[in-house]
């Protein structure tokens, strides 16, 4: 039987299929059944410093309702505040000790000093990993690009140093050149990095003219962002490339593998289809992997690679013109 063993950050994982951050990583009982279902991996829920700030102002807000109702009330709950990260962290602990398979933590935060002293105490938690969540919706029209690059390689530059465990960090695809940026997160030090993040995108309702808000899970097909990618920087980082975004089958999996993928993140297939889907996924990997005749991932991981694709425009622009200026091909399967 083939060997579907990769390494990721430095670490040996059963298989490329890891569960990605989401609700279903935020539950013990979901996250066993994950485990069960096959995953090489799993990473949980993120930890978010804007909701722990929201929780942190709700209870101050509930704990001051009341105050100076009798003109001797000073305060009725003089000694109470937030727990800040520590239930997060306990969290963590409990998913370790549950599972034997490698865990890694999410990390999204707002304020430079909050970022390396929260991953600081999830290391303590005994965590294989960490994954930086540098996402950033752009709302601010002054700030420039420049900046908040350079303000994310110093996070990370300053978490590699704080940190004795791997550092991934996931980025997403709006930056003007996302191969320099990974280029620069690749030398600051980053051990991994997972190609892309998915922004929450709003909506609106124009029945009730209002604004809403849908869960946006991927689409199939979407990973040939991830595939584009991880075939232009095969052989030129070393940093792991983990895909994420539209990886709904086994074969989903084996293209960004072939492109250079060490490994791949599931979120909104495990939604789709429940996380036994894994188990499938796996079967019908190996099962392509023996009728090509690899007995590893190594056998073909990045062979599609721009560095060693026998076709050096597979990548590039020309491609693009080269489908318009054939059009019979593209067209035929539509109606007309």
């Amino acid at each position: 039987m083939a060997d579907l063993t990769t390494s990721y950050m430095g670490l040996k994982i059963n298989n490329p299929f890891i569960a990605g951050a989401s609700e279903l990583t935020s539950d013990l009982e979901s996250i066993m059944n994950i485990a069960s279902a096959g995953a090489g991996a799993i990473v949980v829920k993120s930890l978010f410093e804007e909701q722990i700030q929201l929780e942190r102002l709700r209870l101050e807000d509930e704990l001051t309702e009341y105050d100076e109702v009798h003109a001797e009330m000073l305060d009725i709950h003089p000694d109470l505040e937030h727990g800040g990260p520590q239930e997060h962290l306990y969290w963590l602990r409990k998913v370790k000790e549950a599972v034997e398979i490698p865990v890694f933590a999410s990390l999204n935060a707002i304020n430079r000093e909050t970022w390396t002293d929260y991953a600081k105490q999830i290391e303590g938690t005994g965590v294989d990993g960490i994954e930086l969540n540098f996402y950033l919706t752009p709302v601010d029209m002054e700030r420039e690009s420049a900046d908040i690059e350079k303000e994310q390689k110093e996070i990370l530059s300053e978490i590699k140093g704080s940190l004795d465990i791997p550092v991934a960090v996931k980025l997403s695809p709006f930056y003007a050149n996302p191969l320099n940026l990974v280029k620069k997160m690749d030398n600051t030090g980053a051990d991994g990095l997972v190609l892309f993040n998915r922004f929450f995108q709003p909506d609106i309702d124009p029945q009730k003219v209002k604004e809403s808000m849908e869960f946006d899970l991927s689409s199939e097909g979407d990973y040939r962002l991830p595939l584009r990618y991880a075939g232009l920087l095969y052989g030129n980082i070393n940093a792991d490339i983990c895909a994420s975004s539209g990886i709904f089958s086994g074969m989903d999996a084996a293209k960004v593998l072939l492109a250079g993928a060490s490994c791949v993140q599931l979120v909104s297939t495990l939604y789709r289809n429940r996380p036994d889907i894994i188990g499938t996924m796996v079967v019908d990997l190996l099962e392509w992997m023996e009728k090509k005749g690899y007995n590893s991932i190594d056998d073909f991981r990045g062979k599609l690679s721009k560095k060693n694709s026998s076709d050096p425009f597979a990548y590039e622009r020309a491609q693009y013109v080269s489908m318009l200026m054939k059009p019979e091909p593209v067209m035929r399967d539509f109606p007309r």
